[in-house]
């Protein structure tokens, strides 16, 4: 059927909304982008004047395609050549979506979205819904065809999981800049012990490459392994500039709410690093260097001021 302007009004509206939710489900802007566009094309082959409530409607479908997507991308990751690790999204993205509260900035986290992958479909999109965007379990009930204590009990289930991988610390944006100039400081003076001192007993680093740039698949864990690891990555090094085609301008950056390390060349984002940070040091690193994954980034990166770099790199 033929939309009116109305009828594509009606969804536009609604838009920013559906890319923030496939966003989290799926833990790819690019997926997400997919997603909202079958969304539309349902909306369109829909008989509109009787859909009494199009958000609900359009939140339905689109929940479920992503439903769809994660089960066919759980058969996909496991051929995934290493870590898989979701797209970060920087600072000024529409795609964030809402971070009023201190539960939609959690729920959008680096670090929240990296343990997500560990819930089941069901569990991901309740507590999604429920969680970022304060969805009624009644209505999360209707849009997943579940009863209401059914919802209930996976929302709990779901939050369980985790709050027991999660290290919940606000860290406001002055102070995490000042730790990651001191990490950035301790990375590149050569020794390990100032970067020891940073971080964790159980700090944990690892990346993904998707098989296009080079990382290592098993994650380096404990504080000694990670600062030997990080003081390898930031030493200069002739190989490095040939895999990114350069030296990288270094800039501290926000990603997905949270302190990140960005290296660019010439106007491309060539890699991501985002830290979590808890109260007694920082927990961990989660490196982005597949450039399938930095995409959107680099065009956000592209659109935006930023000011001079830290420092040249490799």
């Amino acid at each position: 059927m033929a939309l009116t302007t109305h009828d594509v009004d009606r969804f536009e509206a609604t838009r920013p909304r559906l890319e923030a939710i496939a966003y989290r489900l799926l833990g790819s802007a690019s997926e997400a982008e997919d997603a909202v566009q079958e969304t539309f094309l349902r909306w369109q082959a829909a008989d509109t004047d009787r859909i009494e409530v199009p958000k609900a409607w359009l939140t339905k479908v689109l929940t479920n395609l992503c439903l769809n997507q994660l089960t066919s991308a759980r058969a996909r990751r496991e051929t995934y050549v290493g870590q898989w690790l979701p797209e970060p999204l920087l600072a000024g993205d529409s795609m964030l979506g809402p971070a009023d509260t201190a539960e939609q900035r959690e729920s959008v986290s680096y670090a929240v979205l990296t343990l997500l992958e560990r819930l089941t479909p069901n569990e991901r999109a309740v507590y999604v819904l429920k969680e970022a965007f304060d969805y009624p379990h009644r209505e999360i009930a209707e849009i997943l065809d579940l009863s209401e204590a059914a919802s209930q009990q996976i929302f709990h289930r779901a939050k369980k999981h985790v709050a027991a991988g999660r290290v919940r610390t606000e860290i406001d944006q002055t102070a995490a800049r000042r730790i990651v100039e001191e990490f950035l400081a301790a990375a590149t003076s050569g020794k390990t012990e100032p970067l020891v001192k940073l971080l964790t007993a159980d700090a944990i680093a690892v990346g993904d490459g998707g098989g296009k740039v080079p990382a290592r698949a098993k994650a380096f864990e404990g504080a000694l392994a990670v600062a030997k690891f990080m003081r390898g990555l930031f030493k200069p090094a002739p190989a490095k500039r040939a895999i990114v085609g350069g030296s990288p301008e270094i800039h501290i950056s926000t990603a997905n709410g949270g302190p990140a390390v960005l290296a660019v060349v010439d106007g491309r984002v060539v890699g991501i690093i985002c830290l979590e940070i808890g109260a007694d040091g920082i927990v961990a690193f989660r490196s982005q260097v597949n450039p399938d994954k930095l995409q959107r980034a680099s065009q956000v990166w592209a659109a935006t001021e930023h000011g001079k770099p830290l420092f040249h790199a490799l």
